[in-house]
């Protein structure tokens, strides 16, 4: 796995996430679970129990990407699942004390992003060294894993990608312009560029499928906004949608 886009607006942010894995690995509806002192909302992977993508009472988001920067070498057995790791996260008080302390050894090399506090923290983890980063929370952003796409390949993706921003006039909250009146559709866009951005080869387009081994099992998109936290989910193989909301009123007393 996987495809991220992550889109500023002016009161949060729309994560859409597109999930690139084994067919027998897609749930069918949203988990709503209390872990640590937090209460989440995430797809629950069918294998490892684990999660690709999970939003907080809190007002943390955190997904995953396979892999770092290129692609490894697969080499189980592994010590934890990146997935259990991920909501291993929300019983931590502070994120720069999981991303400091927390064991990695055994793990496979990932790429873990965090949106919290109108900001945006990417840790890679390569299976010996962290890289961690701040990215600025007012700009569009584009990932993908590299153990399915191949550098000439996310460049190839992510240029689909910054099209469709240009031609839907996206403008980030920082700049001057507001951005357009058809923004309450915008998930909906955002989303529907999940399902039929296209490189030209099924193989690599953002919904893909090769040969059924490995294909998009499904697209999970968080909206945050001041007033709520959603959470959309769509299962690709089974048709099943899914949907869940947190009110800031729920946020708030979560955090004090």
């Amino acid at each position: 796995m996987c495809t991220v886009t992550f889109l500023p607006t002016s009161t949060g942010f729309i994560l859409t996430h597109n999930r690139d894995e084994a067919p027998s690995r897609s749930p069918q509806h949203i988990s709503r679970e209390k872990v640590g002192d937090d209460v989440l909302l995430f797809p629950r992977d069918t294998k490892a129990g684990g999660a690709w993508i999970a939003t907080a009472k809190s007002g943390k988001t955190a997904c995953l990407l396979n892999g770092a920067f290129i692609k490894h070498q697969h080499d189980p057995p592994y010590r934890r699942s990146r997935g259990v790791m991920l909501l291993d996260f929300f019983e931590w008080k502070q994120a720069e004390d999981f991303f400091r302390d927390y064991d990695l050894d055994g793990i496979e090399p990932f790429t873990f992003l965090l949106f919290e506090n109108a900001t945006v923290t990417e840790l890679r983890w390569d299976g010996a060294q962290r890289h961690l980063k701040t990215l600025s929370s007012e700009a569009p952003h584009f990932w993908c894993s590299s153990t399915l796409y191949p550098p000439e390949m996310q460049v190839r993706r992510e240029q689909v990608f910054r099209e469709w921003l240009n031609n839907t006039v996206f403008r980030p909250p920082s700049s001057v312009h507001r951005l357009p009146s058809t923004v309450h559709r915008l998930p909906s866009t955002v989303f529907r560029l999940h399902l039929t951005g296209s490189v030209g080869d099924p193989e690599n387009d953002f919904v893909m499928n090769r040969g059924g081994r490995v294909r998009t099992v499904s697209i999970t998109q968080v909206v945050a906004r001041e007033e709520f936290v959603r959470m959309r989910y769509f299962d690709l193989l089974e048709g099943q949608r899914d949907k869940r909301q947190m009110l800031a009123r729920e946020r708030q007393n979560a955090t004090g």
